[in-house]
């Protein structure tokens, strides 16, 4: 009896689109934890730790299908300090449960980092960079014991 080989699966290739489209889902997965309900959130919200840096939850825009927010240290809080970073814009997509970095401002100049207006190649190596460090943040915001719920 001769059995039919099924065809071998393989995980996304990391840098890859399907990758990328998985690296959106676990950054909802992981704004959910840290945030809970996102829909309900007030419109500015400061998560503290003992020990730790503040974090800075601004929504910016809401609507019923998605949210874009803004995701920040305070460094110097109350002084509307520029050294506030990552400045961290994401959109949510309630539908399809997927979380993308819109943009963030670079760390070390006043560059704000955004991936339209680039080769095919270069935009999405840029949006699979921002989506990794979105999600190696929002694990260690966690670990510290960050939330916003």
């Amino acid at each position: 009896m001769l059995v039919k080989e099924q065809p071998a699966t393989f995980s996304p290739r990391p840098k890859s689109f399907a990758a990328l489209m998985e690296m959106y889902e676990i950054n909802y997965i992981q704004l959910r934890l840290l945030c809970g309900d996102i829909r309900i959130l007030p419109k500015r919200i400061v998560s503290r730790v003992a020990g730790g840096i503040p974090v800075s939850l601004i929504i910016t825009d809401h609507t019923i299908h998605t949210t874009t927010l803004m995701l920040t240290y305070l460094f110097e809080e109350g002084r509307h300090a520029k050294d506030n970073r990552p400045d961290i814009l994401i959109r949510i997509y309630h539908d399809s449960r997927q979380a993308e970095v819109l943009s963030h401002r670079c760390r070390l100049t006043e560059e704000t980092v955004h991936y339209w207006n680039k080769d095919l190649d270069t935009m999405l190596l840029c949006r699979w960079k921002m989506n990794r460090f979105l999600y190696k943040w929002t694990n260690y915001l966690r670990r510290q014991g960050h939330s916003f719920a």
